[in-house]
């Protein structure tokens, strides 16, 4: 029983939920980064984020606003 809570609440989707209204980093192949706000997501871990910037480096090296990223190009989220 304990082992099964343990599964529930540890699911890559659950802990995006939990993510919603957050600051996120986001780490696509290649060198791209993306911080912004979680707004939704959905099965295919395709992802909205709001206020998106592109870093490097730890700094913003152009503003974006309103994005969609596509679930196939993320490799982590970074709460």
């Amino acid at each position: 029983m304990q082992r099964e809570q343990r599964n529930q609440d540890t699911r890559p989707l659950d802990l995006l939920t939990k993510c919603i209204d957050s600051t996120v980093i986001v780490h696509l192949k290649g060198t791209k980064e993306y911080k912004g706000t979680l707004r939704g997501y959905d099965v295919h871990m395709n992802l909205v984020l709001d206020d998106t910037k592109e870093i490097e480096d730890n700094k913003t090296i152009r503003i974006l606003g309103r994005s969609i990223i596509r679930g196939d190009n993320v490799v982590f989220i970074s709460p």
